[in-house]
């Protein structure tokens, strides 16, 4: 599920000593040391409420005295909730928040877009390094995660996705449009499956069918997306 470990990302502009520190990860204190010695961190934000991305935010701000932001305010520690398009600045390095529900109901992306700076969006689970995101019904939805998408495919050019999971990817657009054409893809064979199954047919009865030639042991988790994709397409 988490590929190669969920990935912490930690910012600063060329010369600042501080930094900011994009989901310290799971309460694994030997990984938020680590991250802890990077510099003396002036910022903690996190992409959603998962646990392997937020699980050690608390611990995280023990270590550092830095406070948390998300958008979710039970998240929050020592500051105030995230809003959609604030601009956030610390350590040189100024992030706009950019709305991407759909993995969850508060997954934001962070597009680091300040002068001198490279354009990067840092995007947790909404687009991973390698392979397609879950929706975790039913908090997780697929409209709303369609329109992170497009949203994203918006992004200019070039601009690199910095994931919660795998490797670092060229150009956004590009890859938000890959995955837009493959949930299409999806959501067809999706329909396929309820024409042969019945419109009442339940997402373990889609799986099987849609996702024979997949691990079972990836079952669990397509079951989750076709949980999301029935919703959408009966609702």
């Amino acid at each position: 599920m988490t590929l190669e470990g969920t990935n912490t990302w930690v910012l600063r502009a060329p010369g600042v000593e501080g930094c900011v520190v994009v989901d310290p990860g799971d309460d694994e204190i030997g990984h938020l040391e680590r991250v802890a010695a990077q510099g003396p961190v002036a910022l903690v934000l996190l992409t959603h409420r998962h646990h392997d991305h937020a699980g050690g935010a608390a611990r995280f701000a023990e270590l550092t005295g830095a406070p948390v932001r998300a958008l979710d305010p039970s998240l929050v520690l020592g500051s105030e909730a995230l809003g959609v398009g604030e601009v956030v600045a610390a350590a040189g390095v100024e992030l706009r928040v950019v709305a991407t529900p759909g993995h969850t109901s508060d997954s934001v992306s962070f597009l680091l877009d300040g002068p001198g700076a490279a354009q990067a969006v840092l995007t947790g689970d909404t687009v991973l390094g390698r392979g397609t995101t879950v929706i975790d019904h039913p908090d997780g939805k697929l409209g709303p995660y369609l329109d992170s998408l497009r949203r994203l495919a918006d992004l200019a050019p070039g601009t690199a996705v910095l994931p919660g999971h795998g490797p670092e990817l060229p150009d956004a657009p590009a890859v938000a449009a890959a995955y837009l054409a493959h949930r299409e893809q999806r959501l067809d064979q999706v329909r396929d499956a309820l024409t042969t199954l019945g419109s009442g047919a339940t997402a373990r009865q889609v799986v099987e069918l849609v996702y024979a030639d997949v691990d079972e042991s990836l079952w669990p988790a397509a079951e989750w997306s076709v949980q999301a994709q029935l919703a959408y397409l009966r609702g």
